[in-house]
């Protein structure tokens, strides 16, 4: 039985044997041990909540994995985009293709209740990019950045900009390019498909994890035409996005290519990094990944998955770690992946997996090699007439009690419009010397 709670401009659906306070749950911890092999799916425990972020009649609300995630007050507080627009149902996304907007949802209680924003200067409201100015403090205590690129909704941004916030997201300045960035040679002849992705390395210095693809991609003999610098080959061997980190350390006054996360040479896209550091200083990256797959009568199909990279030499090199788990099968396009560090060295990784219509998160205890059972976080998806799973694209976030908060979109029964949702997974069980 579920009891609906209105709480401020969330409605929190959670069952009423943890109505009360966090500690009187009785639920076992979300823990498991790494699997080497095939994964085995388990439930999430009963202490989980579930939060309604933003639902609006005659609205569709999606992609938070496009939008981004921040924090302050250690999870506390949690601010997360979104693109909203008109309900209108149709195969695929059931998004109008007109009157869309770049929303924000804040919570102030590490996740429990949300209300919605609308700066006046944010992504999608705004001017055409200027170079950037420069002295950006991205060490700020209320520091925020979010991150523009091409080809995902509501974006149509090729050279890719970026917007910072000084004050946890409440104004924001921008757009500003990357100046510098996309004449490296590396990046000839592409479309920045970037969205928000980053670590703060110190006042003036940054990692940004970004996404490009190739232009008007051709083939011959094997090498990509019509994307060349100076006469020189292509090094794109395949028409599919590729992420790599970017990286200022003059206060955002110039940016450089640093290096590609998953190589060029593989025919998978690799997109939508989503990254936390451990412990150690290493640097673990997951990617959105589709590879082509053949049915029973050898037709190719793309199927979704999730990559896990590590690099030991902030950002410089990378290799593979891991094969996390499985997004989508025939064409539906699969899920990017979200991750995030715990205080007791493990790390977690959400996704939503279109196959099963569920929200999935897996944790690993060895810095991304090998990864628990699927957790299944919500499996209550209600399908549209035309049976898709339009549902997922997860940020993933800790919050001040050390829960695990995963906000994605979702429909239920009970709203079927796509809206945006979270869920909260308590109690996390930590390592002794942690408690």
């Amino acid at each position: 039985m579920k009891t609906k709670l209105t709480l401020l401009t969330a409605l929190l659906l959670t069952p009423l044997a943890t109505l009360h306070a966090q500690t009187t749950t009785t639920s076992s911890p979300l823990a498991a041990e790494p699997s080497a092999g095939n994964a085995t799916t388990q439930t999430a425990p009963h202490g989980e909540k579930n939060a309604v972020v933003f639902a609006e009649p005659g609205s569709f609300a999606g992609w938070p994995a496009n939008n981004g995630v921040w924090t302050w007050d250690d999870g506390k507080e949690i601010l997360v985009g979104f693109t909203q627009g008109p309900f209108v149902e149709m195969d695929g996304h059931n998004i109008g293709k007109t009157d869309r907007k770049n929303l924000l949802a804040r919570s102030t209680d590490g996740g429990m209740t949300w209300s919605t924003e609308e700066p006046s200067n944010y992504a999608g409201n705004s001017a055409a990019a200027v170079p950037s100015p420069g002295e950006i403090n991205f060490a700020a205590p209320d520091f925020a950045m979010k991150v523009m690129g091409d080809r995902y909704h509501g974006n149509t941004d090729k050279k890719g900009s970026f917007f910072v916030s000084n004050d946890k997201g409440k104004n924001w300045q921008g757009p500003y390019r990357f100046n510098g960035l996309m004449q490296d040679p590396n990046l000839a002849g592409t479309d920045c498909t970037a969205r928000t992705g980053y670590l703060v390395t110190g006042p003036q210095s940054c990692l940004i994890f970004m996404a490009a693809r190739p232009r008007d991609f051709k083939k011959e003999k094997g090498q990509a035409t019509g994307t060349v610098d100076g006469g020189k080959p292509s090094q794109w061997t395949f028409d599919t996005d590729k992420s790599y980190v970017a990286e200022t350390t003059d206060g955002g006054k110039s940016f450089h290519f640093v290096s590609w996360i998953a190589p060029l040479s593989s025919s998978n896209r690799a997109v939508m990094p989503a990254v936390c550091r451990l412990q150690n200083g290493a640097i673990v990256a997951t990617v959105r990944a589709n590879r082509v797959e053949r049915d029973e009568k050898g037709e190719g199909f793309m199927a979704g998955h999730v990559d896990a990279y590590g690099s030991a030499d902030n950002g410089k090199t990378w290799s593979f770690l891991s094969r996390v788990g499985e997004t989508g099968g025939a064409n539906q396009n699969g899920n990017p992946p979200a991750l995030v560090a715990l205080k007791d060295g493990r790390i977690a990784c959400a996704y939503g997996d279109r196959r099963t219509a569920r929200m999935i998160i897996r944790l690993s205890s060895d810095g991304g090699k090998t990864w628990g059972d699927e957790l299944v976080a919500r499996d209550d998806y209600q399908r549209g007439k035309d049976n898709s799973s339009d549902m997922g694209y997860p940020r993933l976030v800790t919050n001040h009690d050390n829960n695990l908060v995963v906000m994605y979109y979702w429909a239920t029964k009970e709203k079927p419009q796509g809206h945006i949702a979270a869920t909260i997974l308590t109690p996390i069980e930590q390592s002794p010397q942690n408690k």
